[in-house]
């Protein structure tokens, strides 16, 4: 037998659940980074950025770029990187969606998987382009935190993320049916 209306309490763990799923799931992919994975080259995707990309291309009305701005320092905090590199790249490419989003008048599956690929690309450069900068006194590269590593190194990384995405992204859409379902 079905119900046609719920009890206060279904009521308010319904908004609960629809106001702070997806902000949970993107602190607990942010989490990821702390487990102790210790590899030779970077090849692990970034799974924040994944699980965060994902929930904007699936529902882009859900955050505004001032919350992405905490999520994004949260994620510096968490994951160790310059404060202000997430923070930064993150709302940068939030403000690029909504321009993408103006422009489209439509989308499907292949083409947030390519707009998916390019936001993944732009970031592992923006994230490389950060640790990295061009003295111009010596002919070596000399990164802002002591790294001298070239950008072909990424590519795997890059690889592994854009084809990590559909499984993140589905995973998000299994969380975001049952964050809507009665």
């Amino acid at each position: 037998m079905s119900r046609i209306a719920a009890s206060p309490t279904d009521l308010r763990m319904r908004e609960i659940r629809r106001q702070f799923v997806p902000l949970a799931s993107t602190v607990v992919a942010c989490l990821l980074s702390l487990l102790p994975i210790v590899m030779a080259s970077p090849i692990i995707p970034d799974f924040a950025f994944l699980v965060l990309i994902s929930w904007r291309l699936l529902r882009p009305e859900l955050w505004s770029p001032l919350t992405v701005l905490l999520l994004g320092l949260f994620n510096d905090l968490v994951a160790g990187h310059p404060i202000g590199q997430s923070m930064a790249l993150w709302t940068a490419l939030f403000l690029i969606y909504d321009v993408i989003d103006a422009r489209l008048q439509w989308r499907d599956y292949w083409m947030d998987w390519f707009v998916a690929a390019l936001s993944i690309i732009s970031y592992t450069y923006g994230v490389w382009y950060i640790g990295q900068r061009v003295d111009r006194f010596s002919e070596a590269d000399v990164g802002l935190l002591g790294n001298t590593i070239n950008f072909n190194i990424m590519m795997p990384q890059i690889g592994l993320s854009v084809f990590c995405y559909p499984i993140v992204s589905r995973l998000v859409l299994a969380l975001d049916r049952w964050r809507l379902a009665r």
